[in-house]
């Protein structure tokens, strides 16, 4: 199950988190450059982000598309906007929070676009991305990507795939899966 989590919840936040939003989107380009040297990360096009003259995006507009996907298709639905959402920010370069580039990938992957821009306005879906930042707070959540397992390991960041491995062997023989 994918939940919500804002590094960024709002559009002040980068320029808060590193003294300016300029500041913020370069040390998030050296962020996204490093991914982009990783086995499967060559689509990742820094160049183009940052050439981008829009400040580097905030997360509650694609939080709040996720979720009004989630309400007309379920997770398979939230899943297929978020990697959309993802495509469009680190390959393509688009502005994810202008509503009309989350429009244009709701409408891509074959969701009601009518539905769904209602849903994204709504209070519903707001207050279901709202309920999955008080859940990640209470969980002690600070990174992207962090995994909870049977709701009570937590691993944050990205880990490679033999520590992955490791930890599904350790819950199928009944063990913590972190192994501590």
């Amino acid at each position: 199950m994918h939940h919500a989590f804002a590094l960024a919840p709002d559009r002040n936040a980068i320029a808060r988190m590193f003294g300016g939003a300029e500041e913020g989107k370069d040390e998030i380009m050296g962020h996204w450059a490093a991914a982009a040297s990783q086995p499967d990360g060559e689509a990742i096009n820094v160049k183009l982000m940052r050439s981008r003259s829009f400040p580097y995006p905030y997360s509650m507009p694609g939080l709040l598309a996720c979720k009004a996907a989630e309400m007309q298709g379920g997770m398979p639905a939230h899943w297929d906007m978020f990697d959309r959402v993802q495509k469009a920010h680190a390959v393509e370069a688009r502005n994810i929070t202008d509503t009309t580039v989350l429009k244009d990938c709701a409408a891509e992957i074959g969701l009601d676009v009518a539905r769904w821009e209602a849903d994204f306005a709504s209070p519903e879906a707001k207050q279901a991305v709202e309920a999955d930042l008080r859940e990640a707070q209470q969980l002690g959540v600070n990174a992207v990507p962090t995994l909870i397992f049977n709701e009570r390991w937590i691993l944050p960041g990205a880990v490679p795939e033999s520590t992955l491995r490791q930890i599904v062997e350790n819950l199928l023989e009944g063990k913590n899966p972190l192994g501590k």
